[in-house]
This record gives structure tokens, C-alpha cells and sequence, in this order.
């Protein structure tokens, strides 16, 4: 691999509160696509308006980040809704970010679904099929991050719309293929972490929990900035790609 995309969640605070270690400005200065919380899970106007100035300057390209309407579990509980129910919230989400890059002359690149949103889009038919017609009507060159033969890549992939596949640097894979989530994330070392991307770059190979090699193909590098330490992973993890050679770039 020549070349990634590093991107990694923003803007998760809500008003005055913070999420993970409050170091998104630091961190967005070693990423390249930032997915900005849109209101549901975290984040509020003035965190998306002030997240997209940061990005803007920065020179880091902009989705937007749906999730469940549950800012109290932070988006990482599942909610039994209907597909078109969830699809609309995602239009709403994805709405309201799009109008405040717009008014700052930024345009989205991509849009990455959030915590538990993102795993019920991998898995459920109906709801992927929904987002991705309806993406498709809206915006069909609008980049979709998702995992790699996920039931929304597949149909993704046969409606035309275009698709970012992704390695999670700071959560443990089964043998299939699966990530395995965690509500409470512990801390990670930096230098594993930078070695555990780097070998998926080299080799496009992951350990699973279960001690065996996992093949994987992906596009972009996702660590999130809750993670304990953050700054730190990501920081060894930019540094171990630079003296690699590996370019970190935004798909577009």
C-alpha cells in the first residue's frame, strides 16, 4: 500500500462537555477525513460549525457522522426503529452539516454512520438499501465508509454508489471479519497500534482475538478520538506511516 486515508470521529462533545481526552484539535492535525458528530449521538452546532473551521484549515476533507438518536448512550445502543424512520434521521443529520460547511464554502466528502448505526447497516438489508437509494437521489458521488463485504457495501457496490472500506486500528477483529465493539474501550499501546496498521498496510493482515491471521482489504484507517490515549495512538500511528513511506491522503 502506496497510499491511506486516516480518518478518525469528531466534534463528539455536546455544549460545554467533552468526550474521550478533548484533543480533537490536536488530532486532526496527523488525519485526513474527519467525520464530524451530527447532533443525534454528540455534537451541536456551534461543536459542528467550530469542527469544520478546524478542518477547513487544516486541510482535512469532511463527512458527516449519523447516529441512533441517544445522546445519552452516546450511540452505541441499538434502537429497534423502523428502516425508514433511521434513514430519516441520517437525511436530517446529514442535512444540517452539509448547510453549515456549505456556508464556510466546504463540501462533504463522505458520510460514515456512527457506533451502533454503523454495525445495524452492516447486517440489515432493508435499512441499507433504504440509505443507500436514497443517498443515491441525493448525492450518488457522496462517499460511503463502511466494513468491507458488509451487507451495506454490497449494496452499495450494486447501486452504483461509491464506497470507502475500513480498517478499525483501536478494536479487536473475529475470524469473520466482524469487529468486536465494546461500550467501555480500554487504553491501547501507541507503538501496537502503530505496528498493527502498518502490518495490515504491509501484509493486509490482522490478528483476531482468536490469535489467528485475518486477510482484510481497506481504503482508510479509522481511530476513534475517544479512545483512551488517543492522541497517542494516533500520533505513533502517522509517524510509523510516514517513515513507511505511506502516503496519508484523503480519497478525494
Amino acid at each position: 500500500m502506496q497510499a491511506v486515508d486516516f480518518n478518525s470521529d469528531m466534534g463528539e462533545g455536546f455544549g460545554p462537555w467533552t468526550i474521550g481526552d478533548g484533543v480533537d484539535n490536536e488530532l486532526m492535525g496527523f488525519i485526513s477525513s474527519a467525520n464530524i458528530a451530527t447532533g443525534f449521538h454528540a455534537g451541536d452546532p456551534g461543536t459542528m460549525r467550530r469542527t469544520v473551521e478546524q478542518a477547513k484549515r487544516l486541510g482535512v476533507a469532511v463527512g458527516a457522522h449519523p447516529g441512533f438518536r441517544d445522546l445519552v448512550g452516546f450511540g452505541r445502543r441499538h434502537i429497534n426503529a423502523p428502516a425508514q424512520e433511521l434513514v430519516d434521521d441520517m437525511l436530517y443529520q446529514l442535512g444540517a452539516l452539509r448547510e453549515l460547511a456549505r456556508v464556510q464554502g466546504v463540501g462533504l466528502q463522505h458520510i460514515k454512520p456512527h457506533g451502533a448505526l454503523y454495525m445495524h447497516l452492516a447486517r440489515d438489508e432493508e435499512a441499507a438499501r433504504l440509505l443507500v437509494e436514497n443517498l443515491q437521489r441525493l448525492e450518488p458521488e457522496l462517499l460511503l465508509y463502511c466494513m468491507p463485504d458488509s451487507t451495506i457495501w454490497r449494496i452499495a457496490t450494486e447501486l452504483g454508489q461509491p464506497v470507502i472500506r475500513e480498517f478499525y486500528a483501536d478494536r479487536e477483529y473475529d475470524l469473520s471479519g466482524s469487529i468486536v465493539f465494546t461500550r467501555n474501550v480500554r487504553a491501547y499501546d501507541p507503538a501496537q497500534v502503530a505496528a498493527r496498521v502498518l502490518r495490515a498496510c504491509q501484509e493486509g493482515v490482522v490478528r483476531t482475538v482468536e490469535g489467528e491471521d485475518l486477510t482484510i482489504e481497506f481504503d482508510s484507517i479509522c481511530l476513534h478520538s475517544d479512545t483512551p490515549g488517543a492522541l497517542a495512538l494516533v500520533e505513533a500511528t502517522r509517524n510509523a506511516l510516514d517513515c513507511a513511506g505511506i502516503q496519508v491522503r484523503a480519497p478525494r
